[in-house]
């Protein structure tokens, strides 16, 4: 029955040309005060860009059951600027820079309400079951294509 609430995943949302992803900061997240831990961002950045990557089109899961390849995380370059605590609404704020033959580069930022925590530049590559760089799917290429973002590199 439509206008029914769904039990899928929350995926986030494009606003313009940046993917908005809300994350609420539970107790796993933080250390012994309550703050979260710093390398946690890093966990609320890799869901962000998943979701971000599904919505536009690319099942990374379906890539590499068949094989085709995944993406790792090939640099990740992070600034703290404030903590987050237990119990806080975050918004992790992605947008596609850049798009190479074997890598994209995403720029990511956490915020809360209109203050900005953290902010980082991830370099994502697409490699194969041997762990070496390959071209992305030209399916993902042309899904990027789409994305307003991104700027194509050759």
């Amino acid at each position: 029955m439509s206008g029914e609430p769904s039990d899928l995943p929350y995926s986030g949302r494009f606003i313009d040309r940046e993917h908005r992803f809300t994350v609420r900061v539970y107790y796993e997240d933080t250390d012994a005060g309550g703050v979260v831990y710093h390398a946690n961002f890093l966990r609320f950045f890799e869901r962000a860009r998943t979701d971000m990557l599904a919505l536009c089109g690319i099942d990374i899961a379906v890539a590499q059951h068949a094989g085709e390849g995944i993406y790792v995380v090939a640099s990740a370059d992070l600034k703290y600027l404030r903590p987050a605590r237990l119990g806080e609404a975050l918004t992790i704020v992605s947008r596609l820079e850049q798009v190479r033959q074997a890598a994209c580069v995403i720029q990511q930022r956490v915020i809360r309400d209109d203050q900005l925590l953290v902010e980082g530049l991830i370099t994502v590559a697409f490699v194969g079951k041997d762990g070496r760089p390959r071209r992305q799917p030209a399916a993902w290429v042309e899904a990027f294509q789409g994305y307003e973002g991104a700027i194509q590199a050759q």
